[in-house]
């Protein structure tokens, strides 16, 4: 072999262990690293569902390298599956001024605003009034649809954004934000990786240590954001510990333990642990009706003109907020009791269809929901659902004091009019309660100071809803404060370098 092609593989040995080891230590792979050297390496990022993605593009944004870690097999959290969209005002495609977010997300938070009333209002501040920045952010400059406004429950405006096509707003925003992301030399995902300890040394967080498949324990070192989602499903853990009443209910997050106890541990500070959001509309499965995993019937449902019937007569104005939706099913007798859940009918007409046909076809295709007619509902619905026609149509007032009918478009109900149906029941949906942070999205401890380094954002924290969270704010909520997070930790990390 010549001499000259020894060197050449020689060089091109050296580059590539150059490179793998430039690597490796820009996203930090070494556990042994200094903690004078977290500048150099970057930030870590705990839950890959929008809060972790928001908080991560903000960082690639400001050239902060990112390692994230995700305890599932796939990433995107419970924010991928969200389809009834995000919320946002004023926006460039809302057609009323709408002055009322605030008013509205203090009224549905309800009487936990009587305790640390300032705190919950400069989160809610911030929550609302940076809603069409962020709105702004998906669109300008991460080309996401978000051009269909509808109204949910417990709002006075139409506010909440999707896409006009098929793809739901979760999916959408998530995917595009994954890819976006894994398109960075600087971001590194790893899945099946569950953290065990926040690292801490002289009350600054330091890094965590985790463990993926193989168990085995490694260390990772650098200023933390965890956005690690609730303990919606942690059923025999803190759920069963904060909110005994709802053993039984059906959920739709998947078993695994909450990881507040992870931010004790280094002095986090709790709030309205007790706050549990139960969603009235979670899809009973024909092929499976005793399965404690339910899939979500959105609210953009309910919002866009479908109406509620137990044993065939409505029970309730169908906009009201979650918990009032909820309240009136469960004071009603439970059909089982293994998982407990009510058999409600979630009943949508041709309009309402057209208006929300990416869900509807998806829940048909699922078997969640069918096509059939108002006569297969029974003599009692078909009464009910005229009298609903009749005050869509304006031809009277609802006698439940609903005012917005949305896309309802029958109106004139027969036994052979056509509609769309599904069975749905109450079922543990999002947890309010968590962390406390400030508007900075940096996490407080007891006295109310921030942990150095560490910050949190989604639903891992608490205090931005209070009793109840409005359909689309949980979306908003990560990307805000997501964000936020990615840009106090940016600072951090630059401060810390110079």
């Amino acid at each position: 072999m010549s001499r000259l092609r020894i060197l050449t593989l020689f060089s091109l040995g050296f580059f590539g262990l150059l490179t793998a080891y430039l690597y490796n230590l820009r996203t930090a792979m070494a556990p042994n690293i200094r903690t004078e050297d977290v500048a150099k390496l970057g930030a870590i990022v705990v839950g890959s569902g929008l809060a972790g993605l928001s908080a991560a593009s903000q960082l690639i944004s400001h050239d902060i390298p990112v390692r994230l870690l995700e305890r599932a097999a796939k990433p995107g959290g419970n924010s991928i599956k969200a389809s009834s969209g995000i919320n946002g005002a004023p926006t460039k495609y809302q057609s009323v001024v709408d002055d009322a977010f605030y008013a509205d997300t203090v009224k549905s938070a309800g009487k936990a605003m009587s305790a640390m009333t300032a705190h919950r209002e400069k989160l809610i501040g911030t929550l609302t009034n940076s809603s069409s920045a962020a709105i702004s952010w998906l669109v300008d400059t991460k080309g996401i649809d978000l051009s269909k406004v509808a109204q949910l429950g417990g709002h006075t405006f139409p506010r909440t954004h999707r896409g006009a096509g098929q793809t739901p707003p979760g999916f959408s925003i998530v995917s595009t934000l994954l890819k976006s992301l894994k398109e960075s030399p600087i971001f590194h995902l790893q899945t099946s990786c569950t953290v065990t300890k926040v690292l801490q040394a002289d009350h600054r967080v330091t890094g965590v240590e985790y463990a993926c498949d193989d168990g085995e324990k490694q260390e990772l070192h650098g200023p933390v954001i965890f956005a690690a989602g609730g303990f919606g499903g942690d059923a025999e853990g803190l759920l069963a510990q904060y909110r005994p009443d709802l053993a039984g209910y059906p959920s739709t997050n998947d078993p695994r333990p909450g990881t507040q106890p992870l931010l004790t541990a280094v002095g986090a500070q709790l709030i309205d642990m007790d706050l549990v959001q139960v969603h009235p509309s979670g899809f009973v499965d024909p092929a499976n009706p005793s399965s404690p995993l339910k899939f979500l019937a959105a609210e953009v449902l309910r919002g866009e003109g479908g109406l509620l019937l137990i044993n065939g007569k409505r029970f309730i104005n169908e906009l009201e907020t979650r918990e009032n939706v909820t309240n009136a099913i469960v004071a009603t007798a439970p059909t089982s009791q293994s998982p407990k859940q009510w058999t409600v009918q979630l009943v949508l007409d041709e309009g309402v269809y057209n208006a929300a046909k990416s869900h509807i076809d998806f829940y048909i295709f699922k078997g969640l929901m069918r096509k059939t007619t108002i006569a297969d509902l029974g003599e009692d619905a078909l009464e009910s659902i005229q009298q609903y026609a009749s005050a869509a149509a304006g031809k009277e007032a609802d006698s439940f004091h609903r005012t917005a009918f949305a896309h309802w478009a029958l109106t004139d109900p027969t036994p052979e009019s056509v509609v769309y149906t599904g069975i749905v029941t109450p079922v543990v949906h999002f947890t309010m309660g968590g962390v406390v942070i400030s508007d900075r999205a940096e996490v407080l401890n007891g006295d109310g100071e921030k942990i150095e380094g560490l910050w949190g954002a989604g639903e891992v924290t608490g205090g931005v809803h209070g009793g109840n969270r409005l359909g689309g704010s949980s979306l908003l909520e990560c990307v805000v404060f997501g964000r936020t997070a990615g840009d106090q930790c940016a600072e951090y990390i630059n401060n810390d370098s110079k």
